[in-house]
């Protein structure tokens, strides 16, 4: 359905999870892909929290294509809370989750050719939170507000967007009962419903579409459920 032949496509976080079905989407659709993560992979491994790092990589994708027509900013930054998070924590899922995608944008923006895309892999808690995960919650706040920023500042030459997934189960495990149901389409997420919308906006068929966070949960946050509800009973 896509053609992406020629192509040079960045994922960050890409040896695993959405990442790697992100990066394999781009692959079977005749892209080139580079690839960064800490994980081993066949491109770059290294720390995104290191700007050496950041800067080592993206020579080497200039060295190695020249240009890039897609950034997926899609590594999962660290989850710690308020009460055993320390400050390191806390700056290091930053620097994966909001630094990281704006000094990679900046480093790629001189060589993006037209029509290209950043897509930013933000995540539902960037609306709503469990307790205990302020690290990881901020970060993905932070994503899609820079998401807007960037698409702003890169406007005419490169389109931005986010996507925030909700439950993604990355080993595409079918779910019955009061999980499935808590999602208005009755099942739970997998990979390949993300890096779907990931094609989609890096395509021509997208091409009005800029500034914008599209949330991907089944409905998840848009549907209350109370005591009672899809077989959730509440249990003290």
């Amino acid at each position: 359905m896509f053609d992406m032949r020629d192509k040079v496509a960045v994922v960050t976080g890409g040896a695993q999870g959405i990442g790697k079905c992100i990066a394999e989407a781009f692959e079977t659709c005749g892209a080139r892909v580079a690839i960064i993560d800490l994980q081993d992979n066949p491109y770059f491994v290294g720390d995104l929290a290191d700007q050496q790092a950041l800067e080592q990589f993206a020579n080497k994708v200039i060295h190695d294509f020249g240009k890039i027509d897609f950034l997926i900013n899609n590594a999962a930054p660290k989850m710690c809370g308020i009460t055993d998070g320390s400050y390191a924590d806390f700056e290091y899922a930053l620097k994966v989750g909001v630094t990281a995608p704006f000094y990679l944008a900046k480093l790629f923006a001189p060589y993006f050719r037209m029509g290209g895309s950043i897509i930013n892999i933000s995540s539902s808690r960037d609306r709503m939170s469990q307790p205990e995960t302020e690290s990881y919650t901020a970060a993905k706040g932070g994503i899609s507000a820079l998401t807007h920023a960037l698409s702003v500042s890169l406007a005419g030459k490169v389109r931005v967007n986010s996507i925030s997934p909700g439950w993604i189960d990355t080993n595409y495990t079918i779910y019955e009962g009061a999980d499935a149901l808590q999602q208005p389409v009755g099942r739970v997420g997998n990979p390949l419903d993300i890096a779907n919308m990931v094609l989609y906006l890096c395509s021509d068929m997208a091409g009005f579409i800029t500034g914008e966070n599209i949330c991907i949960d089944g409905g998840m946050t848009r549907q209350m459920i109370y005591h009672g509800d899809h077989g959730w009973k509440l249990k003290k």
